[in-house]
């Protein structure tokens, strides 16, 4: 198997770093803070190491699993050394009262954060519309996926699939726009109509 990197080490983080070892990957957990690191590598066992923020991680694949408004910090601290690495962008850029999504009209938190990298590195969104606790209780889920590469849409979605989701394609880096906006739309049925953070979007082909 391959080694996953992810940048974070909150609930989200955690769960994805979850799935990843049960998978038999090795986790690479990079933060600032080198003890909350060392936690959750501790937590994963199965051979997760930590890396140094703000050097280049030791996967291909990078997962930036930070709340939005720290992501373009993160990304530039880390600059070059995110070069040549596909880059799976995990982030719902909500305002904070739920009112609607923060980034500029006709972008995507996706699309803002590729403008930071560097021009080798690829970024994917996928992630977002799955609840961090669903997520952790294992089971085949549908995980939508965007992206302008289509090298590295390939390769997460093998990735994905070696942790028993299942890809689901919905287009180039602009539809993260779309992504974005259900993930609002998840959250605002979670408080509201459904009353239960406990569910996950199915697509039913028949």
């Amino acid at each position: 198997m391959s080694t996953i990197s992810i940048i974070g080490a909150g609930t989200m983080a955690t769960a994805i770093a979850d799935r990843i070892a049960k998978a038999r990957h090795t986790v690479e957990v990079i933060t600032r803070d080198p003890a909350k690191a060392r936690a959750l590598a501790d937590h994963l066992a199965a051979g997760a190491t930590t890396g140094a923020y703000g050097a280049a991680p030791a996967g291909d694949i990078v997962i930036l699993a930070v709340p939005y408004p720290g992501a373009a910090a993160v990304v530039a601290d880390f600059g070059e050394a995110l070069n040549g690495k596909v880059i799976i962008d995990i982030t719902n850029p909500v305002a904070p009262d739920l009112s609607g999504l923060v980034t500029p009209s006709g972008s995507s938190g996706a699309q803002e954060i590729a403008r930071g990298l560097p021009a080798g590195a690829h970024v994917v969104k996928a992630f977002n519309t799955i609840f961090g606790h669903v997520l952790a209780k294992g089971g085949r889920l549908d995980a939508f996926i965007a992206a302008d590469d289509a090298g590295a849409k390939a390769r997460v979605s093998t990735f994905l699939e070696s942790l028993g989701l299942r890809p689901l394609d919905v287009g180039g880096l602009h539809m993260a726009q779309t992504l974005e906006a259900l993930g609002l739309m998840m959250i605002g049925l979670a408080k509201n109509g459904a009353g239960t953070w406990d569910f996950a979007m199915n697509v039913d082909i028949g």
